[in-house]
């Protein structure tokens, strides 16, 4: 199937799949909302822009998993921030669960590369860049292929090599495989890093790339 087809069918279930999710995971959502409320106060969701397609910006929508930055507590970076309930909520996905709204919407889909930072745009080189050829996706290769584990220079290559051979299939086995890495809790975050590092760009020869 030509990849324009494909993309066409793949927003059709994409529809299908986030309207019916957003359904079935209400309780579960709602649940969720007050928990992070009690626990974090509000505003109880995270918003974010970040690169669509063709890098064009919107307004990511997930649960709240870190306190607010406070300097007289010691609470500035994301590893002092994040709380146990926000790692619990990442390592179960939890928090992504209001990112169904942005694929009903149509900003991203259910599969494709995880959108990133808005800085990050300037940093890609010319091929890493042809990441922002297709819709971010709430999952996708890399996150089955080593998640947040992965160096910057492998998982940006994978995003690339996604954009390049998607099909409908590939994208099955992707959502099937994700499935089995949340069961596994596996590569959540980088090696020393609460989360994932930052990227600052595609190092030079000599430099070493880190995850």
């Amino acid at each position: 199937m030509r990849p324009a087809v494909t993309d066409v069918v793949q927003r059709a279930l994409d529809i299908a799949v986030a309207g019916a999710g957003l359904v079935v995971f209400s309780p579960v959502i709602a649940g969720v909302a007050v928990v992070v409320g009690a626990r974090l106060g509000r505003p109880v969701l995270f918003r974010q822009p970040r690169p669509g397609l063709h890098g064009r910006e919107f307004t990511l929508v997930k649960f709240r998993t870190m306190r607010d930055v406070d300097e007289r507590r010691g609470l500035v970076s994301d590893g002092d921030r994040l709380t146990g309930l926000g790692r619990a909520l990442r390592t179960f996905s939890l928090d992504e669960l209001p990112t169904l709204w942005n694929v009903l919407r149509g900003e991203m889909s259910l599969v494709g590369p995880r959108p990133l930072l808005m800085r990050y745009l300037d940093l890609y080189t010319p091929e890493q860049a042809r990441r922002h050829l297709v819709r971010p996706g709430v999952t996708g290769l890399a996150q089955v292929s080593g998640r947040n584990a992965l160096s910057w220079t492998d998982r940006l290559a994978i995003d690339v090599w996604y954009v390049d051979h998607r099909s409908l299939g590939l994208n099955a086995r992707i959502l099937l495989r994700t499935a089995l890495v949340l069961l596994r809790r596996t590569g959540i975050s980088a090696p020393g890093e609460s989360t994932m590092a930052e990227f600052t760009g595609t190092p030079r020869d000599g430099e070493r790339d880190v995850a």
